[in-house]
């Protein structure tokens, strides 16, 4: 009797703690996360007119858009270096307040040049927000909730689509307000909010568990227990190693390229759906109620894969299945010709796309040891860039060379597939393999 009572306790003392700490820390990130993609993607409905105003072409946009994820690629580990020396507070209101200033100066492009050189920018200010997040969580939830934690975080990425696609379509229509473009207002009001944000991150983000005061003194003991016990054990016989061996691991590179299988597929579409659903010459306002289908749906998906991975404890096949059914989804593109079966097919790739996250990331911080995450966390986010770039231009390139979508998106349906077969690979190595370690 005595012996349930104490198991009772114990599982009523987790549950609240987690609850505590979800209410108090999730809102604010995961609405800071919202703002940050819709900051980056929002340049897919600006272009509607943009494009036209300042002289650029699809293959000119594609690299402009594409260089946002350069930047983020070389700045992401020192970010998070940073981070880690200055704490995540300080530093995760910086970056937002940064980000927002730059997205708003989107505002004041005249031309090729000055819409690459803003667009990486804002890649440098972004760069030390999601790895950044990411690192934090593995200071403050314990594993057994991550996926679930990273999948509601990550719900704002269909969702900055499905809220910030009718809202970006409105603010196009805002034209000629004080001698403004729509797009220039549609950069403006969607900057200003990370701003805010980050100041208010100042407030309500704590140092560290010991100094939630909001959690009573059993409870931050409980949640050190639980977030340090686990990790010290699993890598006590791991030896620190260089920086430069851990970003450069055989398995840091794997899990970037399985992360790279799905970001470059929804921030590719993010980015060019718009364009694609205006070539059947619909409305602005249509193109942002019609692209916001596929995230809405990604949005609830996502969350329920990410619960259904934790549930069964198994991240392997819940990364590669829904790799391989995005692959399929993003082939389906070159078959249709119609507006009906065009929306159908990018529903099944980015919703695939979408759901990979939450599982992604329970299983790279599962497998990374807690003397590496942070760097390995950057280095995957960092490298992870690059891909979502090279996607995001080579999409530009063949349509300005065709003329169409037709097999644009071909380049992602490579990338899902070589990803479906990376995450794979990993599922079958032994736990101990992939530690980062000196071998």
């Amino acid at each position: 009797m005595t012996e349930t009572m104490t198991m009772e306790n114990v599982n009523k003392l987790e549950t609240t703690t987690l609850r505590k700490v979800a209410l108090r820390l999730m809102p604010l990130l995961t609405l800071g996360y919202f703002m940050a993609s819709l900051d980056r993607v929002n340049v897919g409905f600006a272009a509607l007119q943009m494009n036209d105003d300042v002289g650029l072409s699809d293959a000119a946009f594609g690299l402009g858009a594409g260089l946002f994820f350069v930047a983020y690629c070389f700045f992401a580990v020192p970010c998070n270096v940073m981070m880690v020396k200055v704490g995540a507070r300080r530093w995760l209101s910086l970056v937002m307040v940064a980000w927002g200033v730059v997205s708003s100066g989107m505002a004041l492009v005249q031309g090729p040049w000055s819409f690459y050189i803003l667009r990486f920018l804002l890649g440098i200010a972004e760069a030390g927000f999601f790895p950044g997040v990411i690192y934090f969580f593995t200071l403050w939830f314990p594993k057994t909730v991550r996926g679930r934690m990273v999948a509601v975080l990550m719900m704002a990425l269909p969702l900055s689509s499905v809220l910030g696609s009718p809202l970006s379509a409105a603010l196009l229509l805002t034209d000629g307000i004080l001698h403004l473009r729509g797009w220039h207002w549609l950069f403006i009001i969607e900057g200003l909010p990370a701003v805010a944000l980050g100041l208010l991150a100042l407030l309500i983000l704590p140092r560290d568990v010991q100094s939630a005061r909001w959690l009573t003194a059993a409870q931050r003991d409980w949640l050190t227990r639980e977030l340090t016990e686990p990790d010290a054990a699993a890598v006590a016989d791991v030896p620190q190693v260089p920086l430069w061996r851990q970003l450069f691991n055989k398995h840091v590179l794997l899990l970037t390229l399985v992360y790279m299988g799905g970001t470059a597929v929804t921030n590719g579409l993010s980015l060019w759906q718009p364009q694609m659903i205006k070539s059947f010459h619909m409305s602005t306002m249509k193109i942002g109620l019609l692209n916001a289908i596929p995230f809405a749906i990604a949005s609830v998906a996502m969350y329920w894969w990410g619960a259904h991975s934790d549930k069964h404890r198994e991240r392997t096949w819940h990364t590669c299945l829904p790799l391989l059914l995005g692959a399929a989804g993003l082939a389906g593109t070159m078959w249709v010709t119609t507006l009906g079966p065009t929306i159908a097919v990018l529903c099944v790739a980015i919703i695939a796309a979408s759901m990979i996250k939450g599982p992604f990331w329970a299983m790279a911080t599962e497998q990374l040891p807690a003397h590496s995450a942070a760097v390995a966390i950057g280095q995957i986010n960092a490298l992870n860039n690059l891909g979502v770039f090279a996607g995001t231009w080579l999409i530009g390139t063949i349509r300005t060379a065709t003329g169409s979508f037709t097999y644009a998106l071909a380049p992602l349906v490579a990338l899902s597939l070589a990803a479906s077969l990376a995450a794979w690979h990993l599922g079958r190595q032994r736990p101990v393999t992939l530690r980062i370690n000196a071998k």
